[in-house]
């Protein structure tokens, strides 16, 4: 017999055994995260930070190495090679860089890393065959959330007149405003049943996705002109929250005006007397799912366009992209706008189908024509019925 102390020494021994054996490995892991804007933009920039937070609390020893404001103006010489021989020596193993403008400087950096696993937010490498085999493109479907900022500005105007405020010009920007603009007139012709010509929606680009003093126009007097012209809903496009504070500014000066923000789902925090509500990326579900495959060594190269978890568009687990109602929704849009989402769930309402026309008179669709998504990702111009140019002048 053991003397009574070993026994229960023993014991204590196969119990410490047997909940380590339990335990499940918590594998360390560290992923770098390149953002154009700062982390706490409110905006695009901030939607991927905290979809990196939304990692780490998923995957214990995971950790998120980040760097913002990755833009010549305000990192001027700094190139994103270098920036990527940085993280790679404290670890990542894995780098997700978050703008359409480091789109040749990440394909440089992971040619330069074949044995690190990159993620371009928003390009097309992949699909032109451009992207070597270490890099992936993944971007949100967030036309769906466009769809319906234009859908409640347009059953929310009083003037008839929707301003959208853009960044600079390219093919992920048209289609975007354009699908604003869609959205707009679906519920103009066929909810208002009011003739399109009546409705006037003007785009104005800024030049970038945020201002840059001196290089860019400036969002605050670009959303001024808006509000003074008499257009009194304000679609932003851009990373940072003007529009909502000039709406804000307007309304506390009697003007019966309102915004819609972009990208961060707490965009309309702190203005709720004009907030519409907010389109918005959740960029967790796919970098959870890239950062697993990366660690435990299942990644493949892909193009990803997330769209919305229909049965719940703003389930932060699954839908890649979502609207949330802003407090200055009024409840009889509100409901509207249940509707129309039912009808894009369903497919029994798309407004991507023909006859369209571009801004020059060419056809986009023609008559019963549904649009692929290689004719919605590139767009080359704004549609007839927008105001606003389709390409740099």
């Amino acid at each position: 017999m053991f003397p009574r102390i070993l026994r229960l020494g023993i014991v204590f021994l196969l119990v410490l055994a047997v909940g380590c054996a339990e335990k499940p490995e918590e594998k360390s892991f560290i992923f770098g995260m390149l953002m154009v804007g700062p982390f706490n933009d409110r905006g695009w920039s901030q939607a991927h930070y905290d979809a990196g937070l939304y990692v780490e609390s998923k995957l214990p020893g995971v950790k998120m190495l980040y760097l913002d404001k990755v833009n010549p103006a305000d990192r001027p010489g700094l190139t994103l090679p270098q920036v990527v021989d940085d993280l790679v020596s404290k670890g990542a193993r894995l780098i997700i860089a978050n703008s359409d403008d480091m789109k040749d400087g990440i394909r440089e950096a992971a040619k330069q890393h074949p044995d690190i696993t990159f993620i371009h937010v928003s390009g097309d490498d992949v699909l032109t065959k451009k992207a070597p085999p270490n890099l992936s493109n993944v971007m949100g479907r967030m036309e769906y959330g466009k769809m319906m900022a234009g859908f409640v500005a347009a059953l929310t105007t009083k003037t008839g007149k929707i301003g959208y405020l853009g960044p600079l010009i390219n093919e992920e920007t048209r289609r975007l405003a354009s699908s604003s603009f869609l959205g707009a007139a679906y519920a103009w012709q066929q909810v208002r049943k009011r003739p399109l010509d009546e409705l006037k929606f003007k785009v104005s680009w800024i030049g970038f996705w945020f201002n840059i003093p001196g290089v860019t126009a400036d969002p605050t007097q670009v959303a001024n002109r808006f509000f003074d012209g008499g257009y009194d809903v304000v679609i932003s496009g851009i990373d940072t929250t003007e529009a909502l504070v000039v709406a804000t500014q307007k309304r506390k000066a009697g003007r019966e005006v309102w915004a819609i923000p972009y990208d961060y789902k707490g965009a309309c925090q702190g203005a709720d007397e004009v907030c519409l509500g907010v389109p918005y990326f959740n960029w967790g579900p796919a970098y959870l799912t890239s950062v697993k495959a990366v660690r435990d060594g299942t990644w493949k190269q892909t193009w990803e366009w997330n769209g919305p978890d229909w049965n719940d568009i703003n389930n932060e687990d699954t839908s890649g992209v979502g609207f949330l109602n802003g407090p200055a929704l009024s409840t009889e849009v509100a409901a509207k706008l249940d509707s129309f989402v039912q009808g894009l769930a369903t497919g029994k309402i798309n407004v991507f189908q023909g006859p369209i026309f571009y801004q020059d008179g060419t056809p986009f669709l023609v008559a019963g024509e549904t649009a692929s998504d290689q004719k919605v990702w590139y767009m080359p111009q704004l549609l007839k019925g927008m105001e606003g140019a389709s390409g740099p002048k």
